[in-house]
C-alpha cells in the first residue's frame, strides 16, 4: 500500500507540472462538535477538462498543495478591464484571488463567477441567483486581456520575430536562404505553389497570397503553442477566434467576387421558376462555407485537447497507477498525432479559403 501511495503521489506531481492540475485536494470541514475533519475531494474529470480548454482571466500553470492539503494555484495575473455605468476600471486578476474575493472600485463591486464578471449590489460581493442557480446580476462590459488574448499577442510577436529575422537573413545573404530562412522558405513556396496558385489562378493569386500566408502560419503556430505543456493556450480551440478567421475569408471572398460569381448567385443558370428555390440556397451557401471553416478548426483542435486530458484522467478516475501503463503511451501517441493535426488544420483552412476565393474571382466561361 505504501508503494502504491508513493507511486501515485509521484505521478500526481509529474502530471500536475505538465498539465497544470491537481488530482485531489484535502478540504477542511467543521462538524457540529467544532472539530475539523479533513477529507479528500473527489477528482472531477469534466470540471478539470472544461477548466483547461476554457478562456480565463489569469494564466494558470499548476497547483501546489501544502502540508495541510490546501491547494495554492500558481498562475500569472492578467489585466482586467471592465466598465459599468460609465465607470472604467483596470486592475490585475489577482485581486479576485481566483474568484474568492470581490473587488470594489468606486461605486462598483465586481465578482468573478465561472469566468464571468458580475456586478454585485454591495461590497459583500453576494450574487443573486435564479432557480437554476444562475446569477441574475448585471454583467460588466468585459474588455480584459484574458489568457487567449495574451496568447494571441504572443503568437503575433513570435510571427513578427520569425519573419523579420528571415527577411533580414535574405537581405544579408543576397537572397540565399540560410538558417531559419531555409526552414521557412519551403513552407512559403508550398502555400504559393500548392495552395494559392492552383486554386486562385496564375493571374490573381498574388493579390491574396499575403492573406493566405498569414492565416496558414497564424493557425499553425497557435496550434503548436497549444501542445506545449504548462503553457498550452487553447486559442484555435476558441470558437470566437475561428469565427473571426472565417469572417475574414467571407469578407475577402465576397468583396473580390466577380460579376460571374454574383450573377450565378442572384440569377442562377436554371429555368426562372427554380429561382425561388435556388437563389435562397445560393445565398445561404455564402455563409455555410465560412461556417464550415469555423467549426472544423474549432472542433478538431478542441477534440484533441479533450481526448488527451481524458486519457490522463483515466489514471485518477480508476485510482490506479497500473492504468498509467495504458493511458500514458496513448497520451504520448495522441500528442505526436496532434503535431500532424496542427499542420493539417492550418493547411485545410488555408486550402479551403483559397478555393472559395478562387471560385469567387473566376471569370465566367461561355
Amino acid at each position: 500500500m505504501l508503494r502504491k501511495s508513493i507511486a501515485r503521489q509521484v505521478f500526481t506531481i509529474v502530471l500536475s507540472l505538465i498539465f497544470g492540475f491537481t488530482v485531489s485536494a484535502k478540504t477542511s470541514e467543521t462538524t457540529g462538535d467544532n472539530h475539523e475533519q479533513t477529507e479528500e475531494k473527489a477528482f472531477n474529470a469534466k470540471e478539470m477538462i472544461l477548466h483547461h480548454i476554457a478562456d480565463a482571466h489569469d494564466w494558470h500553470f499548476w497547483d501546489v498543495t501544502d502540508e495541510d492539503g490546501v491547494k495554492h494555484p500558481v498562475s500569472l495575473p492578467l489585466p482586467v478591464i471592465v466598465s459599468h455605468n460609465g465607470q472604467l476600471d483596470v486592475f490585475l486578476s489577482s485581486a479576485f484571488h481566483h474568484g474568492e474575493t470581490p473587488v470594489t472600485k468606486g461605486n462598483n463591486t465586481y465578482v468573478l463567477h465561472h469566468g464571468e464578471i458580475y456586478v454585485a449590489k454591495d461590497e459583500t460581493g453576494e450574487l443573486t441567483y435564479d432557480d437554476q442557480h444562475h446569477p441574475i446580476n448585471a454583467k460588466a462590459l468585459d474588455l480584459s486581456m484574458t489568457k487567449n488574448v495574451v496568447s494571441m499577442l504572443f503568437s503575433i510577436a513570435l510571427l513578427l520575430l520569425i519573419f523579420i529575422s528571415v527577411g533580414r537573413s535574405y537581405k544579408k545573404n543576397g537572397g540565399i536562404p540560410r538558417g531559419l530562412a531555409g526552414v521557412i522558405e519551403p513552407l512559403v513556396l508550398f502555400v504559393r505553389d500548392d495552395i494559392a496558385r492552383p486554386n486562385i489562378g496564375e493571374e490573381k493569386y498574388k493579390r491574396f497570397l499575403p492573406f493566405l500566408l498569414t492565416v496558414f502560419f497564424f493557425i499553425w503556430i497557435n496550434n503548436l503553442l497549444g501542445l506545449i505543456p504548462i503553457l498550452a493556450p487553447n486559442l484555435t480551440g476558441n470558437i470566437a477566434v475561428t469565427m473571426v478567421l472565417a469572417l475574414f475569408t467571407l469578407i475577402l471572398t465576397n468583396v473580390s467576387g466577380s460579376k460571374g460569381y454574383w450573377s450565378h448567385i442572384l440569377l442562377p443558370p436554371v429555368p426562372w421558376p427554380m429561382w425561388f428555390i435556388m437563389i435562397p440556397v445560393e445565398i445561404i451557401g455564402i455563409f455555410t462555407k465560412p461556417f464550415a471553416l469555423m467549426v472544423r478548426l474549432f472542433a478538431n483542435i478542441t477534440a484533441g485537447h479533450i481526448l488527451i486530458l481524458s486519457l490522463v484522467s483515466l489514471i485518477f478516475i480508476f485510482k490506479s497507477v497500473a492504468m498509467s501503463a495504458l493511458s500514458i503511451p496513448f497520451m504520448v501517441f495522441m500528442n505526436v498525432l496532434e503535431l500532424l493535426v496542427a499542420a493539417l488544420q492550418a493547411y485545410i483552412f488555408t486550402l479551403l479559403s483559397a478555393l472559395f476565393i478562387g471560385m469567387a474571382t473566376e471569370e465566367a466561361h461561355h
